[in-house]
């Protein structure tokens, strides 16, 4: 352990107000300084450099998903996943993806482009003719809960109940690691109302995505076939809905800032929507909104010539793999035409990000929506406020005005 930390004096809390403020700084001095890096406060070693990160991705037979993949769970040793396909191992992850594979398809989700650009033209034309609004607060918040929920035969009246309770299960106090009761409240409720969603959809099926989980089927080895159970289907449910509608929230959140400090890459998107695929990757390259993912050693393992021991919490860090210059030219210059290497940002591997393509399907029509509406805004970033939210990274609140 001490090989570790023997050049460095850096401090990592990935729980204090430094981190949700602006990690970076502290990421690139991990990077050059303790690539592996040991939390003598919390417990945990941390990677930080994109090729460890990517290669950490690539062997989840040593860096397990079982206990865990937010801090959290990681340092309760009695916690062991049961049910979500995120906190898998094989040969249990790659049946559960199978079967939501079959449901959660590309062609599917490109579906409902039409869907989910109705639901962000609703929103945000109730901004129009005002020349200040949040554009979190007011839209980026409350729309992706709506397209997830109704891809999943949510009642509309439900859907503002299940945002409050993914807020209450993200959100954390400065410097606590685990949820405050209110939030393992909500986390019981959740998975206690997608229990029963999924109940109510065996007895009455309907067009949409929780039907399809329900009635969806694989032939197993043995030639008789497997369907997900009902917990696993309210697991899905809750990972699908707190992933993806705070990715989204923060990406557009982000977006919007970056765009107000880089003005030559906004002029790039209005002059080209075309762009903006591109763009949405590098806000999330750039700001990442899933700061760290969580693992656990099987086995003693070597990174950056530093050793992990066996059975010991990992966080692989996103937000500095992503800033990484050994893998970026010059990465701390937002660059909406960046040609990246492999993706990171959303995972990799077996547990790479199922609502990824969701995400960015979502993220791509509210900024050519935004820029239909507004080509010239401000953001007033004396009154932004960011979330102190688990390992999400984003903004609460992004206040703009609206120039002529």
């Amino acid at each position: 352990m001490s090989s570790l930390l023997a050049d460095s004096n850096i401090e990592f809390d990935p729980l204090s107000e430094e981190f949700f403020d602006d990690p970076y700084p502290t990421y690139r001095q991990l990077r050059d300084q303790a690539p592996v890096y040991f939390s003598k406060q919390y417990g945990f070693y941390a990677l930080s450099r994109y090729d460890d990160v990517l290669r950490a991705h690539r062997d989840p037979s040593v860096l397990s998903s079982a206990h865990g993949v937010r801090l959290w769970d990681l340092l309760n040793p009695e916690f062991v996943n049961q049910s979500s396909i995120i906190g898998m191992d094989e040969p249990e992850h790659t049946r559960q993806r199978k079967l939501v594979n079959r449901v959660f398809t590309p062609r599917a989700v490109a579906g409902l482009e039409p869907m989910i650009r109705e639901i962000i033209a609703g929103y945000l034309d109730r901004l129009v003719g005002r020349d200040r609004f949040d554009l979190v607060d007011e839209f980026s918040a409350p729309f992706p809960i709506q397209v997830i929920s109704g891809m999943l035969g949510v009642p509309a009246s439900d859907r503002e109940q299940l945002r409050h309770w993914f807020d209450l299960v993200l959100h954390r106090e400065e410097g606590e690691h685990s949820p405050p009761p209110e939030g393992i409240a909500a986390y019981a409720s959740l998975h206690e109302y997608f229990h029963e969603l999924a109940q109510h959809k065996r007895r009455h099926p309907t067009d949409d995505m929780m039907t399809r989980l329900v009635e969806v089927s694989i032939e197993r080895d043995d030639h008789g076939t497997t369907q997900l159970t009902d917990k696993e289907i309210s697991a899905f449910g809750v990972l699908l809905g707190g992933a993806g509608s705070e990715t989204v929230t923060k990406a557009i959140g982000n977006g919007v800032v970056l765009f107000h400090r880089n003005p030559g890459e906004w002029s790039k998107i209005l002059a080209d929507p075309a762009v903006i695929p591109k763009a949405v990757d590098e806000i999330i390259r750039y700001w990442a909104p899933s700061q760290y993912v969580g693992r656990f050693t099987t086995e003693a393992t070597t990174y950056s010539g530093r050793t992990l021991p066996a059975n010991v919490p990992v966080l692989l860090l996103t937000g500095s793999a992503c800033r990484d210059e050994r893998a970026f030219p010059d990465p701390d210059r937002f660059d909406v035409a960046r040609t990246q290497p492999v993706s990171v940002h959303f995972g990799h591997g077996i547990h790479a990000c199922l609502g990824a393509a969701l995400a960015r399907l979502e993220t791509r029509i509210a900024f050519e929506e935004i820029a239909r509406r507004w080509p010239r805004y401000v953001v007033d970033e004396a009154k932004c406020r960011r979330v102190t939210a688990a390992n999400v990274s984003g903004y609460s609140h992004v206040p703009v005005m609206i120039e002529n």
